[in-house]
């Protein structure tokens, strides 16, 4: 058992607990990461986390994940002590997955609200989600979990504070849920949804028409996307040193060295065993990373579980179909080296040449190493284009134009007759650009 006593004084009273499982602890994070994770997310809706703990869970009880000397202990500690100025804990949070049944059991048993890692989760993006799409994915995603339980109101739906009423008081009114009702409005959503995703294919074939290539940020929450999504492309997407600070994707322009201009989108930073209810719901909002011509996965490279992070990363990666080696390319980013020691930072650089993956250093936050980032980007591009030599008669002006504003054109030699250019052109545009000169000679 390990435990910290913390206070960030604001909201309600909350006992954060992570179970550690028997066989747990051989190349996963120290429980001490995951459970300092835990008070990250309690901390992001705003919970007064007052104590929390790693406890030991040698068997999971069906019935209420801990043992019996363990639900006694810990309902002493959330019951309070009025003789030591020790206020009751009106909300625990399981840093694990619990059954409806164990959830019921522990409330009863502690006369608290219980909130699993995955109810923490849909809390924060239910008062996140800015856009109609987002808001759609969280409701989607809290309506499938809380079917299974049917101990939650679905009366969140018409709250205007956002969220999904996990995290509701003593008192607060609950109204029996009703299957059929429930299932009736995921249905909604999940036809909603599809319209959604059909928009955002329309809106990624008019990119293609513009086109610029899609260059897409993905990372652990909080590794520092946003920051370095504000650094590149000069926007200002708040910024947060909290867990799950964007969720709602953002793009933007990116001006490149050669002159290229592509999109940058900045998505929702993934988590250790992020609920499956909230991968599905985002899919629509994920495809944006399949779709992406660059995978750029942001790591905080000063956490002593970067690595782990990073594992976590690729699962959620590969649960939507996309993989390190996978076509569109993948770049490896070491953030927040302005943190490390000289020494850390040395090792980083040795290591760089042995990566697979084109692998760059730098800190978002002060723009070291931002350059450097921008010219692999910039490389990686171009090393998926094809080199095309073209003629063009010496009048056709709007092709010439076409060619300078879709490739790069590294020779031109004007004629009498007729422009002979060499030109860097994607994939895409090559097709496009040969469809052009078929209709031209028709």
């Amino acid at each position: 058992m390990a435990g910290v006593r913390v206070d960030n004084g604001a909201g309600e009273r909350c006992l954060v607990v992570y179970p550690r499982l028997r066989g747990e602890g051989h190349g996963e994070r120290p429980p001490e990461a995951r459970l300092a994770e835990a008070v990250g997310l309690a901390r992001a809706i705003g919970l007064d986390v007052v104590d929390a703990e790693v406890v030991s869970v040698p068997a999971v009880r069906p019935s209420t994940l801990f043992g019996a000397g363990t639900v006694k202990r810990l309902g002493g500690v959330i019951e309070g002590d009025p003789d030591n100025d020790r206020e009751p804990v009106v909300v625990a949070i399981i840093d694990a997955t619990l059954t409806p049944v164990q959830q019921r059991n522990l409330e009863k048993a502690w006369n608290c609200k219980v909130v699993d890692r995955t109810g923490v989760i849909l809390e924060i993006f239910g008062e996140r989600a800015r856009t109609a799409e987002g808001r759609l994915q969280v409701e989607l995603a809290a309506l499938v979990y809380q079917r299974s339980r049917l101990v939650r109101s679905w009366t969140h739906l018409e709250r205007q504070r956002g969220g999904h009423g996990f995290m509701g008081g003593p008192g607060e009114a609950q109204i029996e849920t009703d299957r059929r009702l429930i299932g009736e409005r995921i249905t909604r959503l999940r036809r909603d949804l599809g319209n959604v995703k059909r928009t955002r294919g329309l809106h990624r074939q008019a990119r293609r028409r513009v086109p610029y290539p899609v260059i897409a940020l993905v990372g652990y929450t909080n590794a520092g996307k946003s920051t370095l999504f504000n650094r590149l492309t000069r926007a200002s997407v708040a910024v947060k040193d909290q867990l799950f600070a964007t969720l709602d994707p953002t793009m933007r322009a990116l001006d490149l060295p050669s002159g290229r201009t592509a999109i940058l989108s900045d998505t929702v930073g993934f988590i250790s065993e992020l609920p499956h209810e909230l991968v599905e719901a985002f899919h629509a909002t994920l495809e944006e990373v399949t779709e992406a011509d660059i995978v750029v996965h942001v790591r905080d490279a000063s956490r002593p579980d970067s690595e782990e992070q990073k594992k976590d990363v690729q699962k959620v990666l590969r649960d939507i179909g996309l993989e390190e080696g996978a076509e569109g390319g993948f770049v490896e980013v070491l953030n927040k080296i302005d943190l490390m020691a000289v020494e850390e930072r040395e090792t980083l650089a040795r290591q760089a040449p042995r990566r697979n993956t084109p692998t760059v250093s730098l800190s978002a936050a002060t723009g070291e190493g931002c350059d450097r980032l921008l010219a692999t980007l910039d490389e990686g591009l171009r090393a998926a284009m094809q080199l095309l030599e073209v003629s063009l008669a010496i009048d056709d002006g709007a092709s010439l134009g076409w060619l300078y504003d879709h490739g790069e054109v590294v020779s031109r030699e004007d004629g009498n007759e007729a422009v002979h250019l060499k030109v860097r052109l994607g994939a895409a545009d090559a097709s496009r650009f040969a469809r052009r000169l078929e209709q031209q000679t028709r």
